[in-house]
Order: C-alpha cells, then sequence, then structure tokens
C-alpha cells in the first residue's frame, strides 16, 4: 500500500470544488503529504475558505491544465456544462479523472475520450465533516473504487492511493464499478436509510399524534429513539441490536416488524431498484434539474412543514440532548 501510496507524490493533484467531500478530502490529502490544487470559479464564496485553508486557489480551467489527476467534486447535474466549458478542453492524453459517484459515468452524462484514466473513489464514511473526523480520529474510512477506463494500465493504482490518501486502509476498500456504486447509492437513500427512514418516522409519528399520544412523546419515541437503535445496529448489527434490547421490544421486532415492512412493500423498493437501473430515475432528475427544480422545491417546503418539524424544534430548546 505504501508503494501505491508514493504514486501520487508524483502527481500533480486538483480538486475541483471546496464543499463538504472537497473540502474534507483536500484536508485529508495534505494531512497525508499529498499536494493538492483547488479549482473554483471566479466568484464562488468557497474561495476565501480555501485561501484560509492554505491551499493554492485557481480557475477551473487553470486547474485542469496544470494537473495530471482532477478530483471533480461537484453536484451530480453540475458537472456535465462545467465539463463540456471548464474541463474538456484542457484535458491531455494519459490523465486520470476521479470522480466521487459514479452517477455521471453511469447514465453517460458526458462523453470521456478513450486517451483518459477515469476512476472513481466514493467514500462511504458519510457526509464530508464524517470523512474528515474519522481520518482525524486515526480510524479508517470504508471506501469503494472503481475502473471505468485504463489508459495508463495504473489507473487501479491511482484509486487505491487517493483512497489511502483520504484515509481507507487496504481492508476497508471495496472494489465495485460505477453502475454498481451507482445503483446500490440510489436505491438505499431512495428506499431505505433516506427516503424509506424519513417517511416511516413522518407515518409512525402521524400515527401515535392520529392515536391520542401527545407530539412531545411520539417525537422522542420515533424520531430521537431511532438513533439509540441504529447505534447499535452500526456496531453490530441487526442481531447485535436484538441482543440489548428488551424482550417485549423483541417480540414486537420479531412479530409486528415483517407486517409493516412486508411483501408489498419489497415489491415497490423492486419497482424503485428497476426504475433506477433502467435509467428513468436519472431521465425525472435531470428534467426536475432543467426545468428549474420546482417540483423538488415544493416537497422540500412541504416536508419542512410536516408537524414533527414544529415539535422537534421546540423539543430541541427545551430538552437536553434530544
Amino acid at each position: 500500500m505504501k508503494k501505491t501510496f508514493s504514486l501520487l507524490h508524483s502527481k500533480r493533484c486538483a480538486i475541483l470544488g471546496f464543499g463538504s467531500q472537497g473540502h474534507a478530502q483536500a484536508l485529508n490529502l495534505r494531512d497525508s503529504g499529498i499536494k493538492v490544487l483547488i479549482g473554483l470559479p471566479p466568484k464562488s464564496k468557497s474561495r476565501k475558505t480555501a485561501q484560509k485553508k492554505g491551499f493554492e486557489v485557481m480557475s477551473t480551467a487553470e486547474a485542469v491544465k496544470k494537473a495530471d489527476l482532477i478530483c471533480l467534486a461537484l453536484p451530480d447535474l453540475k458537472i456535465p456544462e462545467i465539463f463540456k466549458k471548464e474541463i474538456e478542453p484542457h484535458l491531455h492524453p494519459g490523465m486520470t479523472l476521479l470522480f466521487l459517484h459514479g452517477f455521471v459515468v453511469h447514465y453517460r452524462l458526458i462523453k470521456l475520450r478513450p486517451d483518459l484514466n477515469v476512476v472513481m473513489v466514493s467514500p462511504k464514511g458519510g457526509p464530508g465533516p464524517n470523512v474528515r473526523a474519522t481520518f482525524l480520529a486515526g480510524k479508517s474510512i470504508p471506501t469503494a473504487i472503481a475502473v471505468h477506463q485504463n489508459f495508463s494500465k495504473k489507473s487501479k493504482q491511482l484509486a487505491l492511493a487517493w483512497a489511502h490518501g483520504i484515509g481507507s486502509k487496504k481492508n476497508d476498500i471495496i472494489a465495485t464499478t460505477f453502475a454498481e456504486e451507482t445503483e446500490s447509492n440510489l436505491f438505499a437513500e431512495q428506499a431505505v436509510i433516506c427516503g424509506g427512514v424519513s417517511a416511516l418516522i413522518q407515518r409512525g409519528f402521524e400515527t401515535l399524534v392520529e392515536g391520542g399520544i401527545s407530539p412531545k412523546l411520539a417525537y422522542i419515541s420515533t424520531l430521537r429513539e431511532l438513533k439509540l437503535t441504529t447505534d447499535l445496529i452500526y456496531q453490530s448489527s441487526i442481531s447485535g441490536m436484538r441482543a440489548a434490547i428488551s424482550e417485549t421490544a423483541k417480540y414486537g421486532d420479531l412479530t409486528v416488524g415483517p407486517t409493516i415492512i412486508d411483501e408489498s412493500v419489497k415489491k415497490k423498493m423492486q419497482r424503485t431498484l428497476k426504475k433506477i437501473q433502467s435509467g428513468q430515475f436519472a431521465k425525472e432528475w435531470i428534467q426536475e434539474y432543467q426545468t428549474g427544480l420546482k417540483n423538488y422545491q415544493k416537497l422540500l417546503q412541504q416536508g419542512a412543514k410536516h408537524p414533527i418539524e414544529a415539535t422537534g424544534k421546540r423539543l430541541r430548546k427545551l430538552l437536553h440532548n434530544v
């Protein structure tokens, strides 16, 4: 791994973007002894932040011109336009494009020349601040890597070096493909860890309140205590969580849980996965983005108005650690 890691010391590396992931990865790489340039638009608010952190900041185009390896730490649907205008014209044979997610490559939103290395290094340690905190704590970050194009015959080694530089140890690096990472990530976000959990909490809160339970107790029971359970699952999986809860909770888990999240839910999940794999979701999301995000903003506003949000806001002011 050390030999692979040294590959980046001879490369001019640039990170395009200095948001959550770009910020964290730039700091981790620098702490690993790797110099990185930061490419940002002239009017970007992140320029001052990056400069205060001691990074050399330049325009996106200038960063691409100077780099051998560029990391596109940019929102998925902003990449195509930026790529066409500021990245593609300045690429030279043998350069490495490093993506943090597989979306734009898997759904062919950009055209990639065959004389480029194209890899993905996708940390699975949560948002950027978590990636940074894990690194500072000296812990390893689970990371998925993939190779889409291997022009130099060293694409995998470069991806491994970047993963190691941001804080991933050898045993925590998972080999995958752009397609697999994209499809599993979108499905998990929609059906389980974001969409599924959010909807489950809201429906549970509504059911308790409509059944005569106070909103405060409903909030704590369905939202706050969920963290305690997911922490146990994170630490020792589902069986480990069950070993830590009461027999009453365990019996309810085993007998009632499967009647709530039943085969009908699984069928809906299967339809969701097919929609992702066919490209239908990507087409819908791109269309929504290109037409001004009106429905997206409307749904966000509706979610913010859900009664559980007002209840939580009041409780967090009144109670310690809620």
